[in-house]
């Protein structure tokens, strides 16, 4: 074989990848794979910690004067309990999982950056509410604050991250089509949910009777479960299974999201009945319905965080071993 053929080869070789397969990547073995872990960089940048520094205080002034204010909440009693529920729970989960989250990801933490994410998905998806959940009050600008601080933090650190630096980050053995096939059991099932009053309700004489006693003219959940957030599960679970990067990140951030929503939703339905007990928009029973369904998410977000970071958190003579 003459020198050009050789080069050739070699070349159609590393295109094929150890399998053969054209346009694979060649596979790694476990130690450089372990050697790329521990010097990949996912931190976000500067611009990055400035609009999540400036999300969590304004989350934190919207929350804490929606809950502690009488009187800034409109509309029925049951959605002022609902969003002083709400308010809560931003107060004394979210934000600070954002700050925490924020902190360990300037040591490089990819876990800490799947915290970041999830934590402003969350705060998005609630500023939303308190923007079309409730009638325009005197923290109006604050929650478009909110909303608009959420959507660019969040743009700006997916559009910075080296993917392929977090994706060095995930153990090999994460069981990805496990995740992703509760990703999209769960998209399913709760688009079936929402589905399920939503059809009969167009077609009826009165589409807007399911809203009567909520002090909404529609359903802002409905709106953006069904426009963004379970369009955006459903292709990050496909992209987990086939194991690209952009995937695993996105699931990861939405499990995290996901369980913060059930202890929302739970802390939510708590306040609206106490707020009004006939009212049939909230229900303790819902209470421990969606506790129940915070810890089953619990379970993979635990599973995809262990196989995350975990060459880096492993002793030294271990991953010498790898």
């Amino acid at each position: 074989m003459d020198n050009n053929a050789a080069q050739s080869h070699a070349s159609a070789s590393t295109r094929r990848g150890t399998d053969g397969a054209p346009g694979s990547v060649p596979r790694s073995t476990g130690r450089q794979r372990t050697e790329q872990s521990l010097t990949a960089s996912v931190k976000p940048s500067a611009t990055a910690y400035r609009l999540a520094a400036a999300l969590a205080a304004v989350a934190l002034a919207a929350a804490s004067a929606s809950f502690f204010i009488p009187g800034v909440l409109g509309g029925p009693a049951v959605a002022q309990g609902n969003l002083r529920g709400t308010a809560l729970v931003v107060m004394a989960i979210a934000v600070p999982l954002l700050i925490t989250s924020m902190s360990f990801a300037a040591r490089n933490s990819a876990r800490a950056v799947v915290g970041w994410l999830g934590a402003v998905a969350y705060l998005i998806y609630q500023s939303v509410l308190f923007l079309f959940a409730t009638p325009f009050n005197g923290l109006f600008l604050i929650y478009v604050a909110m909303l608009s601080l959420g959507f660019w933090s969040a743009v700006v650190v997916m559009v910075q991250i080296d993917l392929t630096g977090f994706s060095a980050r995930v153990d090999a053995r994460l069981p990805a089509r496990g995740i992703a096939i509760y990703a999209l059991a769960l998209a399913a099932l709760n688009a079936l949910v929402w589905l399920r009053t939503i059809v009969p309700a167009m077609f009826s004489d009165s589409p807007s009777a399911f809203l009567q006693g909520s002090g909404a003219t529609t359903n802002a959940v409905f709106v953006q479960d069904l426009a963004v957030w379970l369009p955006l599960l459903v292709m990050s679970a496909i992209w987990l299974w086939m194991r690209r990067p952009l995937g695993q990140l996105l699931v990861g951030a939405m499990l995290v999201t996901l369980v913060l929503e059930s202890i929302g939703v739970a802390t939510d339905q708590w306040f609206g009945a106490m707020a009004d007990p006939s009212t049939p928009f909230a229900s303790m029973g819902a209470v421990p319905l969606f506790l129940a369904l915070a810890v089953i998410g619990a379970v993979p977000l635990w599973i995809f965080v262990r196989h995350l970071d975990a060459a880096r958190a492993a002793p030294a003579t271990e991953r010498a071993g790898a």
